[in-house]
């Protein structure tokens, strides 16, 4: 008798088991403009997995990763493209106001 009673708790889990991964994966309504939104504001784990690993092979992809970002946010000019910009930011810039005072 314990043994069907054993079987029988086994049996409700793995069947509950299966309700749940069913229930879990049903499909849900998306609106076209919602799915477009999604897809353009977070990249995919495969390609930010490559993008990890190319920073680890290339370091030069680091900055290349960051220019990108300053260009979305709009931080990125011409005169940084160039790379003519003083690196340390002590000089002078346009204006004859410094980096730091500003």
């Amino acid at each position: 008798m314990n043994d069907w009673i054993g079987v029988a708790v086994i049996g409700s889990i793995v069947v509950g088991a299966i309700a749940f991964l069913i229930w879990l994966s049903r499909p849900y309504e998306v609106t076209t403009e919602e799915f477009e939104k999604r897809a353009a504001e977070a990249p995919s784990l495969l390609s930010a997995g490559f993008v990890g690993l190319q920073k680890i092979l290339d370091p030069a992809t680091a900055k290349a990763v960051i220019a990108q970002q300053d260009v979305r946010e709009g931080r990125f000019d011409a005169k940084q493209a160039k790379g003519d910009g003083p690196d340390t930011g002590d000089e002078e810039e346009e204006g004859g106001v410094s980096r730091q005072e500003q």
